[in-house]
């Protein structure tokens, strides 16, 4: 009864203005800024929730995989064929991509109707008339002796698990073929194509027109990443970061989601902007409650929309003098090609009094006026909703993408958008409203269902070469469980060379004596100076020990070594450190006091005893003149003498890696391997080596010079990055990379350092920021850019950790041996950037010793302050074989 009043109220009006007679009766159809603002948020919550593999069964707005991971880059070419299905016609093409090298795209074309018989009948019927169309077209263009690739474009919502396989959701529009739902489209064509032994057609791609869309203007613009169709269905789809779909395996990269938001709303979020017109026009509709976002914004609605619009107002009087004609109460009597007629600037007013005409009504000029603004209001709001979820979509892309501000282009298609004379650009004056932070082009595509089907399958084409390109460079990087053994093995004969005399001098793992001749006991205790020098920093420590394995004290002072002095002469060198000493011992309240020494030194020595080291050569940027050659120990001692203001005792030379070992083995007495993974790669292992002179101890550790130069320079930080900027090089000279252009940067050796390969292969690591450290790097990178080099850095490091692995299982594999052991437990001390900092070397190399050295349990032990704790317990270790030697 209410409202019968209220439209009662309305016959008192009718001779105000046309206009603001409709405004009053349509007024739940006008959006305000504020309602089209919350629409955006609520579309933006359904993205989410259609993303979210827990929610997305629920979800309205299905937020569809397309398995498209990448948009044209310019370089694909070669001939195509292409299917449209989707509409009252069907549509078989030939695309010629990139004729003769050039970046253009020639089609030809031929339409088959598709009638209601078809589109309503067997499943089976349906796709044997598509396979027939093919054939037909293949005949008349001569191509059936042809090999061709084929794209599918299938115009309705469906579910994909790869590119090329696609399982119907639901029918849509007029189509309602029966045994296709819930089934794979693709084997339903490559069935019916069976029928046509004759064909040779291979089916890449099954692509929907919105994705199409997007494709086709992303051949002529890299800046589109969203596809939007507006016509007799609507829907729109974009590039979305893999690490967000959580629908699919893997978390690199990024995948065309097809939004399929037609059917936003069907949960019941937009009731409150549905009117009784829409409500109306669902129940009358082939598929009630569904796809009721499309329902208030396509083409193939619009028309119907404004016919009950129209019918409503007429019963209440306000038009035509309350008489209505048979045809205006006939369903889908006035089209959206009618609406769009009656909104032209200039014909407008005369379109719709011919319409209204010929509908058999006898309109008056107030009529016409009122039955345009009514035409106004619906395509409006139209405009206003897909204006809503486009600008929840681009906002998207710009918040993904951690920008302020977004460049992008948006890809539309669809009879709606390209015939109605007012719609593009209220389109665009709302997405802009509402996404002030995007800088949008609307780019309009030319068949892009058609073109856009060939653009994938020609994109897929060329990613299946890339890919296997790319594949057989990194090829050269993978190592097999063979290839692994191989290299335990002959690490394995290196160490009995290097251990004996007569081989030792052939050996490439050189096996080098340390005379440290025993391990922490956990009776160490007393106060010790350590000394650190391997770089620019000099470090001075005071370790306190008492009994008990956990009770350690360190306290040190880091002093800097001026370049003058690293390169200035031996004798000013060593007094430089002897005066950061006496520093060190001043600022502990110290100085004068008697006290062990044990004196880390990161430079190649050949020692002799536990407390002489001749330094073979400078390295590290280090150049003090008369040293090489000489005992660093005694070049100390006598800077020390010279000072002449302390007594301390040198007791051991000391290597980092003997450092990390002992380190360890004062908390775990099992540990007996030492092992440095960073810049260099260097291991310690107690052994039994043949000596000119006798030692008071079986064993000892023996530095491992880790196999020749080539084993380091494939498994050492300090290679690492160097390599990958090779491979990058290499693949960049076949186009694989960086479009094809090696920077200047690129060309730079060293650039690459490894540390990149840690920040890159981060899990935590976004491509995003992939592609910020590569621009750091002066390597302007595109998404798929950032994969492959993802990809190198991870086979070369896989690689690294391996053969470190394989290696260091012959170690162990030794001890077990030596001991006499079925099965030997042990404990490995480590240390190095590369072990710590680089997210997935630790497990690999342990993943590699415990399958090539099943018969040893190895526990890993990260080392720490090998160089300075270790150096400590090395002195203590020193001192009780040198008070042995003395009661002995």
């Amino acid at each position: 009864m209410f409202a019968v009043h209220l439209l009662a109220s309305y016959l008192t009006k009718l001779k105000e203005d046309p206009i603001k007679k409709v405004d009053r009766f349509l007024y739940h159809m006008r959006l305000s800024d504020e309602t089209l603002l919350e629409i955006m948020a609520r579309f933006q919550a359904e993205m989410e929730k259609g993303l979210r593999k827990d929610t997305n069964p629920t979800a309205a707005v299905k937020m569809l995989p397309t398995f498209v991971r990448a948009i044209p880059d310019g370089s694909e070419h070669g001939e195509f064929l292409s299917l449209d299905l989707g509409g009252s016609k069907f549509r078989v093409s030939k695309v010629q991509v990139s004729e003769e090298g050039k970046h253009k795209v020639h089609m030809e074309s031929q339409f088959y109707p598709v009638t209601g018989e078809i589109t309503r009948g067997n499943g089976s019927q349906l796709f044997e008339y598509v396979a027939d169309c093919l054939a037909d077209f293949m005949e008349a263009k001569d191509l059936k002796q042809k090999e061709l690739p084929l794209g599918f474009t299938f115009s309705f919502p469906y579910w994909q698990t790869k590119l090329d396989e696609g399982v119907l959701l639901s029918w849509t529009k007029k189509f309602k073929a029966r045994g296709v739902q819930d089934t794979d489209v693709v084997s339903h064509l490559r069935r019916a194509l069976q029928k046509h032994p004759d064909l040779h057609v291979d089916i890449l791609a099954l692509v929907s027109d919105t994705v199409g869309t997007m494709m086709t203007c992303a051949y002529d613009d890299p800046y589109c990443e969203v596809g939007v169709i507006i016509g007799t269905g609507s829907n729109a789809c974009y590039m979305e970061d893999m690490s967000n779909i959580d629908l699919v395996e893997g978390d690199e990269g990024r995948m065309c989601i097809n939004t399929e938001w037609g059917a936003f709303g069907d949960d019941g979020v937009l009731e409150d902007i549905r009117t009784e017109f829409d409500r109306e026009l669902d129940l009358g509709s082939l598929h009630p409650g569904k796809q009721l976002f499309e329902k208030m914004i396509s083409g193939l609605y619009l028309g119907e929309l404004v016919r009950l619009i129209l019918l409503k107002m007429t019963r209440a009087g306000l038009l035509f003098g309350g008489k209505a004609s048979c045809a205006l109460h006939t369903k889908d009597k006035i089209e959206t090609r009618h609406v769009a007629a009656m909104e032209k600037y200039k014909e407008g007013l005369a379109n719709t009094k011919e319409i209204l005409t010929n509908l058999g009504l006898e309109p008056s000029e107030a009529d016409c006026a009122a039955v345009q603004q009514v035409c106004t209001i619906v395509s409006f709001r139209s405009a206003n909703l897909c204006a809503a979820a486009l600008a929840a979509i681009l906002t998207r892309l710009r918040e993904n993408k951690k920008l302020v501000r977004l460049r992008t282009t948006v890809g539309v298609d669809g009879t709606l958008y390209k015939t109605h004379p007012q719609y593009p650009k209220r389109l665009h004056k709302v997405v802009r409203k509402l996404a002030p932070n995007c800088d949008v082009r609307f780019l309009l595509s030319e068949s892009g269902s058609t073109k856009g089907a060939a653009m994938v399958t020609a994109v897929a084409s060329r990613v299946q070469a890339q890919r296997k390109q790319i594949d057989e460079v990194l090829a050269l990087f993978q190592l097999t469980r063979d290839n692994l053994v191989d290299v335990k093995n002959r690490m394995r004969a290196e160490l009995e060379y290097g251990l004996k005399k007569e081989t030792h001098p052939m050996a490439t793992v050189k096996m080098l004596p340390t005379y440290v001749c025993g391990l922490p006991d956990g009776t160490e205790k007393g106060k010790f100076l350590a000394l650190d020098l391997g770089g620019t920093n000099f470090r001075v420590l005071l370790v306190k020990f008492r009994k008990g394995r956990s009770s350690v004290r360190m306290y040190n002072k880091i002093f800097a070594i001026p370049l003058e002095i690293m390169q200035g002469t031996g004798e000013e060198l060593f007094d430089h450190i002897v005066q950061c000493i006496a520093d060190f011992l001043d600022y502990m309240g110290l100085k004068g006091a008697q006290l062990p020494l044990g004196f880390t030194f990161s430079f190649p020595c050949r020692q002799t005893s536990i407390d002489k080291g001749i330094l073979v050569e400078w390295t590290k940027g280090f150049k003090a003149t008369d040293c090489e050659g000489e005992d660093v120990v005694d070049l100390l001692r006598e800077a020390i003498k010279r000072r002449n203001e302390f007594d301390l005792d040198i007791v051991a030379l000391v290597n980092d890696t003997v450092g990390t070992m002992m380190t360890c083995a004062h908390e775990d007495p099992k540990c007996e391997i030492g092992l440095i993974a960073g810049s260099t790669e260097r291991g310690v292992v107690r052994m039994a080596p043949e000596l000119e002179s006798p030692m008071p101890g079986p064993l000892m550790p023996v530095l491992l010079q880790l196999g020749d130069p080539q084993y380091e320079k494939m498994t050492s930080g300090m290679y690492l990055g160097e390599i990958v900027r090779q491979i990058l090089i290499d693949l960049t000279k076949q186009g694989l990379l960086f479009r094809g252009h090696i920077s200047e940067c690129l060309r730079t050796r060293g650039i690459f350092e490894t540390k990149f390969l840690s920040q890159i292969e981060s899990d935590r690591l976004a491509l995003l920021q992939v592609r910020a450290i590569l621009q750091q790097l002066g390597l302007d990178s595109t998404c798929d850019d950032s994969i492959v080099v993802k990809e190198v850095c991870g086979a070369v490091s896989r690689r690294a950790a391996q053969l470190c692995g394989a290696g260091l299982a012959a170690i162990v594999q030794k001890r077990r041996e030596d001991q006499g052991l079925k099965h030997l437990k042990i404990t490995v001390g480590v240390d190095g950037t590369l072990y710590k900092l680089h997210p997935h070397f630790s497990q690999i190399l342990q993943e590699t010793v415990k399958e090539l050295a099943p018969e040893c349990d190895v526990t890993f032990m990260l080392s720490e302050d090998g160089s300075g704790k270790g150096a400590a317990l090395i002195t203590v270790v020193a001192q009780r074989f040198r008070q042995l030697q003395k009661e002995n």
